[in-house]
């Protein structure tokens, strides 16, 4: 049996663009993810987040559920649009008003509280004013967090500022597959790098108004393998490494952006504009690094053939990780390689050495539907998540200061450009009715609880 210290969180994680609806009730403005999903094939199926989970009406329930399962900690996001309507201005009393009763309800049951104060739902009003590129909208970030402090820190130990900025800024302005929907690398990096500077603002908000809580900072790390052993397919990693990870990691728990990425972008002319204090607000000290750990990355040098996602600008192209069906695959055509987990905590470990480390997100959707007897009993999810602790387990036995770890996704949930049709829940959610009904998986995931660890 792999055994976790006493002391070690498992959670479960949500966010709020995801779950809550109520888009438009108690006062809440429109976030860009609304917009977004009401531009015609933008989302599978014409879906939109308007209902998702109703847990804007049902969280008691929900909150119930999860301590029936013996889920010690939650990991939620507060949607800005939610606090400050346009992003800026008046404060919408209500919208806090239901963070501050989600807060008490958990840790009326015993559930430690991770709030994410930025998990995508950028306000709409200030998209129309640029969004993440302008600079403007850090400083916004830092007005909503201390709006949100003010009114939480008193309760919430534990604080992350941003979820996947690297995803926010490149899958939303380089890609145009998430909100906004923008395209273009240069814009991407721009927006990138205001993410990171909200981040460092919105730490100081928290060092000054919940002096006793532990902030971080939630980054999905993937390790990058070559596809082969050849000297350009090393190079490509190197290069998608730096793009995918270390643009992020460095200047957060370094204080610069990587060389070799700055070179080759400024050679583009797509280098950020960077105040001269920005990257010392971005490396702000912070007490744990979030990883957000799903699958890995198989690079090629661009050949120019088009196969796979190609990052022009770079070189490289990503490849089918797996490989000819050689591993298991999710209901998202993720390769299930859970050693990487061990390693990309390892790796943060090693060249970043943090003061702790939680797994701030880990989980899988698999294409489970009910037996006849209305039975959830989705063994590919116990068994993925079952692997994934025991790499967990393994990180920690190599010294990784691992302290926690939250399974993505409490529920099913409205997954951004899939619409409904990827179910990462430990709880399957009737989206007609609402109703929820725990999976094998969030059974399996209570035994390991009461257990301590992977039994």
């Amino acid at each position: 049996m792999t055994r976790m210290p006493d002391d070690f969180l498992f959670g479960a994680a949500t966010s709020a663009g995801q779950i809550e609806g109520a888009a438009t009730e108690g006062g809440r403005g429109d976030s860009i993810w609304d917009v977004f999903a009401r531009r015609p094939g933008r989302i599978a199926g014409g879906a939109t987040p308007a209902t998702a989970c109703d847990h804007f009406r049902r969280y008691r329930d929900d909150v119930r559920l999860m301590a029936r399962l013996g889920i010690g900690a939650y990991r939620f996001s507060i949607a800005w649009p939610r606090v400050i309507p346009r992003g800026y201005g008046a404060v919408n009393r209500t919208g806090l008003d239901f963070y501050d009763s989600l807060t008490d309800t958990l840790l009326e049951h015993a559930i430690t509280p991770l709030a994410t104060l930025y998990h995508w739902d950028l306000p709409q009003g200030l998209q129309e004013r640029g969004g993440w590129p302008v600079r403007d909208t850090a400083r916004y970030f830092a007005d909503f967090a201390e709006q949100v402090v003010r009114r939480l820190g008193d309760r919430v130990p534990l604080w992350a500022t941003l979820n996947e900025p690297h995803v926010a800024a490149h899958l939303g302005h380089e890609h145009g597959v998430h909100a906004p929907g923008l395209r273009g690398l240069g814009t991407a990096l721009q927006a990138a790098h205001h993410l990171l500077l909200a981040h460092g603002l919105a730490v100081e908000v928290l060092r000054d108004l919940a002096p006793r809580a532990r902030v971080g900072i939630s980054v999905n790390v993937a390790p990058v393998h070559a596809a082969g052993d050849g000297d350009a397919d090393q190079a490509a990693a190197a290069r998608a490494d730096g793009y995918f990870n270390r643009w992020y990691l460095d200047p957060l728990l370094r204080g610069a952006y990587p060389e070799d990425l700055t070179d080759a972008y400024r050679e583009l002319d797509l280098l950020p504009e960077v105040h001269e204090y920005d990257l010392a607000a971005i490396a702000v000290p912070v007490d744990f690094v979030g990883v957000n750990y799903y699958f890995r990355y198989l690079v090629a040098a661009d050949g120019g053939d088009g196969t796979g996602l190609r990052q022009r600008e770079l070189g490289f192209r990503v490849l089918d990780a797996g490989g000819a069906g050689s591993r298991e695959r999710t209901a998202m055509n993720w390769e299930v390689y859970p050693e990487g987990l061990t390693e990309a905590v390892l790796r943060v470990t090693r060249d970043y050495a943090p003061a702790a480390i939680y797994l701030t997100e880990n989980g899988a959707a698999y294409d489970d539907d009910p037996g006849a007897d209305g039975d959830f009993d989705d063994r590919a999810r116990q068994a993925y998540l079952h692997a994934h602790l025991e790499a967990a387990g393994a990180a920690l036995e190599a010294g990784a200061p691992l302290r926690g770890y939250f399974v993505w996704s409490l529920l099913d949930n409205f997954e951004w450009q899939h619409g409904y049709r990827k179910r990462f829940g430990l709880v399957h959610v009737d989206f007609r009715t609402g109703a929820r009904t725990p999976r094998r998986s969030a059974l399996w995931y209570r035994d390991a609880i009461a257990a301590g660890g992977v039994p």
